[in-house]
């Protein structure tokens, strides 16, 4: 069986950077996935999923490098889990947890900080491997 999941979102924090006891590295952040639409009667609605990403090895350290809270991106990858949590204000909500496969930069002014005119991503080959998946 196969999933995929593709997500074009903008950070809620700045990635976090760690390493496994065997020095894999390991980046998370929260992405936040706005919908917005219009109710028969005109009103404006919004609504805001959040996802936990999380990033393994080359492309863990170029997440870190080059992304921060505010940045818009897109994720494809798979979806691992859902975690539920309460709010600031005290209401009940859900977040995916989705393990990237790739991550696109699509903010302006990650392409400038790579100093070669084109945006960093990281894509397949950077697929962490079982050993990796164990380490978390």
């Amino acid at each position: 069986m196969y999933q995929q999941i593709t997500l074009i979102g903008n950070l809620g924090n700045d990635p976090e950077m760690r390493y496994t006891p065997s020095g894999v590295a390991v980046a998370s952040f929260s992405l936040a996935v706005n919908k917005s639409w219009t109710t028969e009667g005109g009103e404006k609605q919004d609504r805001t999923t959040w996802f936990r990403v999380t990033c393994w090895r080359k492309q863990a350290e170029i997440v870190s490098q080059y992304l921060g809270k505010g940045k818009q991106v897109m994720v494809v990858g798979e979806v691992e889990e859902a975690r539920a949590f309460t709010d600031k204000s005290g209401n009940q909500r859900a977040s995916l947890e989705v393990t990237a496969t790739t991550v696109r930069f699509l903010s302006g002014g990650a392409a400038g900080a790579a100093g070669n005119g084109q945006e960093p991503a990281a894509d397949d080959e950077n697929i962490p491997s079982e050993e990796g998946l164990n380490e978390r």
